[in-house]
């Protein structure tokens, strides 16, 4: 045994008198345990104290409540507010980008055009009938080529032809599109029939088409109103938060946008005195216009920060200020040919600016996952409670 440690029967002596003069009664821990060195009890103490400032205020004394006798109030952790899902979106954004918004825009100006066109039609009002006819033939292409520019390739929108399928707002907006197209190209080239030789082949034509004319463009005006809104119901189809929580208001918004739009084409191309029609259809499509868009921006809750905030704040703003001012316009200045042309291009400019702030709000709500998740939780505690179900349907809580 080495001659600097302490025999055995010394380090119980240091032992008992310790507990002799300290007056516990009971045995020590290791950490009463005497070093070689001897070093006294004040160690042992100091660490017996850092201990117990250690350990969690609930566990002190070995009872909850922060050792009182009795017990207390268990401690219980704040809900967690969602910040962020590890910098990461949940859902995958769209893929479109402008020319999708763009085709939304030329789709609702193509049967706002051909709505106009009827008005026009049925009223003998002819440079409507002309104005409209023409400006739908040019939209509606405009629309085929922006839609075949996203799907890629041209043979994509025939393989949609194969299958009708109702349930589906794609497929029917495809076929939408493919009995609007003909009849729109119809009445369009009507509208020439009278520049036609009279006599011979061509004058044979120029004879048959006033009346398919007639018949394409009322054939046109019956689509018009569900390519006007199938956009709509195709954009609340997806997963896409800020889109699909607003399927009540996008088609009346998208259907507002269009009767706009063709008001504006009206405004611009007719005279004044034949623009009673497009007056008509103006204060119709704003009225329906404005009212969409601010329930998509006040009836949402959370979802609706996206249509408030950054570019698709601005550009619904700016179509609510263009949309009242064309329709002021309009009909404050319905003998002036200048400020009837200038409010039927603010109306067109309000329309582009409701198109694009409505697509690029939900791609926003897209890319965050706050509103993927926020929303979620708050239907899966409703559900839980019972809050959105009858009482007699309420479920159960999960497990």
């Amino acid at each position: 045994m080495s001659p600097h440690r302490p025999e055995v029967g010394e380090i119980f002596r240091r032992f008992r008198d310790r507990l002799a003069t300290t007056g516990h009664d009971r045995p020590s821990t290791s950490t009463d345990r005497p070093t070689a060195s001897g070093a006294d009890t004040g160690v042992s103490s100091a660490l017996r104290q850092q201990r117990r400032t250690a350990e969690p205020p609930g566990r002190r004394g070995g009872r909850r409540g922060g050792g009182r006798r009795g017990g207390g109030e268990e401690l219980r952790v704040p809900e967690a507010e969602f910040t962020s899902y590890y910098g990461r979106p949940i859902l995958k954004a769209p893929v479109w980008k402008w020319d999708i918004a763009a085709y939304l825009f030329t789709g609702g100006l193509a049967a706002g055009s051909s709505l106009l066109a009827a008005g026009g039609q049925f009223t003998g009002r002819l440079a409507l009938r002309r104005a409209g006819r023409v400006t739908a033939l040019a939209a509606v292409s405009a629309s085929a080529v922006f839609l075949i520019r996203d799907l890629g390739r041209p043979a994509r929108f025939h393989h949609m032809l194969r299958v009708a399928k109702p349930t589906s707002p794609m497929s029917m907006g495809t076929w939408i599109l493919t009995a609007y197209g003909p009849a729109a190209g119809v009445a369009a080239i009507a509208e020439v029939a009278g520049r036609l030789p009279r006599h011979g082949p061509l004058g044979l034509a120029g004879r048959a088409l006033p009346p398919l004319g007639h018949a394409a463009g009322l054939l046109a005006a019956g689509t018009a109103p569900a390519l006007a809104t199938y956009t709509g119901v195709l954009l609340a189809d997806t997963a896409v938060p800020s889109w699909h929580e607003a399927y009540p208001e996008l088609p009346v918004i998208f259907a507002g946008s269009a009767l706009a739009s063709g008001a504006g084409v009206g405004l611009l191309a007719a005279p004044s005195a034949q623009a009673g029609p497009a007056r008509r259809m103006a204060v119709a499509g704003a009225a329906l216009e404005l009212y969409g868009t601010h329930r998509v921006e006040t009836r949402l809750g959370l979802l609706s920060e996206p249509y408030r905030q950054g570019r698709p704040g601005r550009l619904l703003r700016a179509s609510r200020m263009l949309t009242v001012g064309g329709v002021a316009g309009a009909l404050l200045g319905r003998r002036s040919r200048a400020v009837s042309a200038l409010s039927g291009a603010a109306l067109l400019a309000a329309s582009v600016a409701t198109r694009f702030g409505i697509f690029y709000g939900g791609v926003a709500s897209a890319r965050d996952p706050r509103y993927t998740v926020v929303p979620q939780r708050a239907r899966a505690d409703a559900r839980r409670t019972g809050m959105d179900l009858p009482a007699d349907r309420a479920a159960p809580p999960a497990v």
